[in-house]
């Protein structure tokens, strides 16, 4: 699966990268290289964290399938032990 950056947050991206070069390196970085390494770190780094996010996504719902039992439980054939 490819990872797919919406064209307007692609570009807060490589401003932020922009930024971060300005504000720590002793050299600022162009557009061109700050989107290289927005691709390459996308590319690279992205599908580790994505599939981390995948799997904390999976156990949260995997919770709260198991609490289904809990929470939405009701005897079955319980009229007369309520009388």
């Amino acid at each position: 699966m490819t990872i797919k950056l919406r064209q307007e947050e692609q570009k807060e991206l490589i401003g932020s990268i922009q930024r971060y070069f300005k504000e720590n390196m002793e050299e600022p970085i162009g557009d061109l290289k700050a989107a290289m390494l927005l691709d390459f770190c996308v590319k690279v780094i992205g599908p580790s964290i994505y599939n981390q996010a995948v799997a904390d996504a999976q156990a949260h719902m995997e919770a709260k399938v198991a609490d289904l039992t809990v929470e939405c439980y009701e005897d079955a054939v319980d009229y007369w032990k309520k009388k």
